[in-house]
């Protein structure tokens, strides 16, 4: 009960020996997802246990894993990505509303998860995505698992939408990409929100530098006639597009990737500033790029060990609030 003066009476204070109830939000970050991983295995070995996760993107993929007991078999499948593997699983789809269909991945999550509902986890579990056409933040918290976290990862362009309840939704890190707020709603009075992309330095900066003359080479050396006509299979020219390397141009896949996540960094500041969490845990992921998922080795690694330098903070608020 609040009194007039603002204050709470001592009906509504803790009990003693209340535990506050934790928040995990782990945000998007596509390729570099996989620390999430080592994140949570982390802390949870360290005896403090989530009440309620949120996550978006590949943040609800690992968060919902771990609280249907498959964290192992996540990890064992992206342990054994390979940069061939990888490009195996993205079954190319011309005629639809992404350049991925996306069934491939769906059939692994299928036959780890079956049927799996969000409502009969053990824990809180809340999916955010992104209704396409009215750009409203949706929760997903009841209903087939596997659909709400393809409806969560969803890059527009990459994958097609995923329809839930008459809507379509595509990734959530479009309106929410750590979803600290997800988490508040729901009671955590300790949030430890993951963020990604913390370590992607000198982005949001405005620079006044006139434009150098353009390369003889700046147009593309091979064209789609040319290359069929060459022998070339359509089927290289994309994994060119999607896993190319090198200082030319970018391919498509990589300019959508590129910006997508430079408007995920502007709306993470603005959300975390507004919504703080109360701990923040910023993976230094360095030169993992965003559809490196062959490099889980190194993510896992980098996500365990940042999140035992967390486990300190952390008990630091629980202790504060007991």
């Amino acid at each position: 009960m609040t009194l007039k003066d603002g204050s709470l009476s001592y009906h509504d204070l803790p009990p003693s020996g209340f535990t506050p109830k934790i928040g995990f939000a782990l945000g998007g970050g596509v390729g570099r997802g996989w620390a999430h991983i080592g994140v949570v295995r982390a802390i949870v070995a360290s005896g403090i246990v989530p009440d309620i996760i949120s996550g978006t993107s590949i943040g609800a993929l690992i968060g919902g894993c771990y609280l249907a007991g498959k964290l192992d078999q996540v990890e064992a499948f992206a342990r054994g990505l390979s940069r061939r593997r990888v490009f195996g699983l993205l079954d190319i789809s011309f005629g639809g509303s992404g350049l991925i269909a996306g069934h491939k991945l769906t059939r692994h999550l299928q036959e780890e998860l079956g049927d799996i509902r969000i409502e009969d986890l053990d824990g809180a579990f809340t999916c955010v995505a992104t209704e396409l056409g009215t750009g409203h933040e949706i929760w997903l918290r009841s209903g087939n698992m596997v659909e709400a976290m393809r409806a969560s990862y969803a890059l527009p362009g990459i994958f097609e939408p995923v329809q839930i309840g008459g809507r379509y939704l595509v990734d959530g890190a479009l309106v929410n990409p750590v979803p600290v707020s997800v988490c508040r709603a729901f009671g955590a009075r300790v949030v430890v929100a993951v963020n990604l992309n913390s370590d992607l330095f000198g982005r949001g900066t405005t620079v006044m530098h006139p434009l150098p003359p353009a390369p003889a080479d700046a147009l593309p050396d091979v064209e789609l006639d040319e290359a069929l006509g060459s022998g070339k299979s359509v089927k290289h020219l994309l994994k060119r597009q999607f896993l190319s390397r090198g200082d030319g141009p970018p391919g498509i896949t990589g300019v959508m990737m590129e910006s997508f996540n430079i408007i995920q960094d502007r709306i993470t500041r603005s959300r975390l500033a507004g919504d703080p969490p109360d701990v923040t845990i910023g993976p230094k992921l360095g030169d993992i790029g965003l559809f490196d998922f062959h490099r889980a080795e190194e993510s896992i690694a980098i996500g365990y060990e940042t999140g035992l330098r967390a486990v300190a903070e952390i008990r630091e608020f629980i202790t504060a609030l007991t």
